[in-house]
């Protein structure tokens, strides 16, 4: 049986496993054992390209499964084969010829022929599952499958390098109906038992466990997928939904991890990038579709806006110190740690608690929900039997027409700007490189849908981005070293030492401006990709 899979997957935390299980046991519910065994090649290309293979006993049954990742956060591409009552003496053979002929089955063949490593077991599970299914209503019905799952992975199993990883999740698919259905079930619980969205496999627990990594890389942006750059059928909320897409593909590994308790440094800086590129998309993108499901960001933007501010109270600060002491320490100035006694870092929260909160993760789930949801259409079909037609999403032509008129006005904001950078506000100054990153970040997004054909370094796009890039530096090393000051300003207060520091970063704050113009003046005769030619 081939399939599209949609379902969150949350953790649970260990002081909330009761509470879930009752609230899970309200209903009728069903408990299978499922003992699972992973295959991969020894250099591990199927979970390099985010296939999973697999073996399950489910209760006396063997099932075989090849599952890939799909469009977006929701979406997996899965197949399933019965392969009938387990048989007393031993499991039966992997054999991926089972799935051929169907969409994941031809990438897992491409893969292996690619490959050319033969398979082997990598890890496996034991998992008590109980499920449930429930039915929601109204608008938005839906029938969902709930499913906890407690357990463990298995790496290395009978070796005197067996190592373990505990399982204690809950998973919600949509079996039919609407997608809002299940994300309104989702929030929903998440928020009633503390759950947050969790990004990482069985399969990618084992072979983290194989690795023995007890850290994982962060994840960096990358450009939002397309179907077709050149599909006149991409209206405006496909491309809405393509950009959301690329900056959870950003956020939620990291948020992930986050939650879970890492303090990674570099984690939680690219979960703040993918906040701002979201809350750009969010303000940049809206007028693509103002239809019914569309664009919430009165409803989304104050949790991001927290959650962003929250993770970076600490972290800017701790960064400009470790900026700014070298610079101080080569300029004679006492040695002083200006983060000593610091209130606003002892009333910080920590990142897992500010990743955890329920409204970002009630955000976050919203968010996945828009990127799998169908756009209402447009034309007649949008017209309400006892009302005015319902705006529709933007169609093709019109949606590019809208957005180089908003990268034209960034454009234009922010040469303009930058003219007279030296005699504006604080306020202003910093509003410029808002306005900065908002412009570079929906050039990265669009780019693939305006630019011209040539590719790579020398695409139009690209040496606009690079144009950019000065501009970007000295807005950034002009607002770190106004982070120092007032930093150094605070610490004045409590210890005369740092007025060292005042005085060192006010005198340099004339020439910082004077930097800052001329950089952004150089972006005036950049080339506009975005161009009729």
């Amino acid at each position: 049986m081939a399939l599209m899979e949609i379902e969150f997957k949350f953790h649970i935390p260990a002081g909330q496993l009761k509470a879930v299980e009752a609230a899970m046991r309200r209903g009728t519910v069903v408990s299978t054992r499922l003992q699972a065994r992973y295959f991969d090649t020894a250099d591990q290309a199927l979970a390099a390209q985010g296939i999973v293979l697999r073996l399950r006993k489910e209760g006396r049954r063997w099932v075989q499964t090849v599952k890939a990742t799909g469009d977006n956060a929701l979406h997996r591409l899965e197949h399933n084969v019965d392969l009938g009552a387990a048989a007393k003496s031993s499991a039966p053979a992997i054999d991926p010829q089972r799935h051929q002929g169907t969409p994941v089955g031809e990438r897992l063949a491409k893969v292996l022929a690619q490959s050319g490593a033969p398979l082997v077991e990598r890890q496996s599970t034991d998992i008590v599952r109980l499920t449930r299914d429930v039915r929601t209503t109204g608008a938005n019905a839906a029938v969902v499958e709930l499913a906890l799952d407690v357990g463990k992975v298995v790496a290395n199993a009978g070796t005197p390098e067996q190592r373990e990883s505990p399982v204690c999740e809950l998973e919600l698919e949509l079996k039919r109906g609407d997608v809002q259905g299940l994300v309104a079930l989702a929030r929903r619980w998440s928020q009633q038992h503390g759950l947050w969205f969790s990004t990482v496999s069985k399969a990618e627990r084992g072979a983290r466990l194989l690795a023995k990594l007890e850290a994982v890389p962060a994840i960096k942006a990358e450009p939002p997928r397309f179907a077709d750059e050149k599909d006149n059928q991409l209206d405006g909320r496909t491309i809405q939904q393509a950009v959301v897409a690329a900056c959870l593909a950003q956020m939620l590994p990291n948020a992930s991890e986050i939650a879970a308790g890492s303090t990674d440094e570099e984690q939680i800086h690219q979960l703040r990038i993918g906040i701002r590129r979201l809350r750009t998309a969010l303000r940049e993108l809206a007028g693509l579709d103002a239809s019914a499901g569309s664009f919430t960001a009165a409803e989304w933007e104050p949790p991001l806006v927290e959650a962003f501010r929250a993770l970076g109270t600490l972290r800017d600060r701790e960064q400009v110190v470790k900026l700014a002491q070298p610079q101080l320490r080569g300029a004679g100035a006492p040695e002083f740690d200006p983060l000593a006694d610091d209130e606003a870092a002892a009333g910080a929260q920590s990142p897992g608690d500010v990743v955890r909160a329920p409204a970002f993760q009630s955000v976050l789930v919203s968010l996945i929900g828009f990127t799998a949801t169908a756009g209402a259409g447009a034309g007649a079909e949008n017209v309400q039997e006892n009302g005015p037609q319902e705006p529709a999403p933007l169609h093709a032509g019109d949606a590019r027409r809208f957005l180089r008129k908003r990268l034209q006005h960034l454009h234009k904001q922010v040469v303009r700007d930058g003219a007279r950078f030296e005699s504006l506000s604080t306020e202003d100054k910093h509003r410029t490189r808002k306005r900065l990153k908002r412009l570079r970040y929906l050039a990265e997004f669009v780019a693939p849908l305006l630019a011209d054909a040539d590719d790579g370094k020398n695409s139009t796009a690209a040496r606009y981005l690079k144009r950019l890039r000065p501009a970007q530096e000295a807005l950034g090393e002009f607002n770190d070293e106004a982070v120092a000051l007032k930093l150094y300003q605070e610490a004045a207060v409590r210890d005369a030492r740092a007025w060292f520091g005042v005085g060192w970063y006010s005198a340099r704050h004339a020439a910082g401006a004077k930097a800052c113009r001329k950089a952004l003046g150089k972006i005036e005769k950049a080339p506009r990709f975005w161009a009729k030619k």
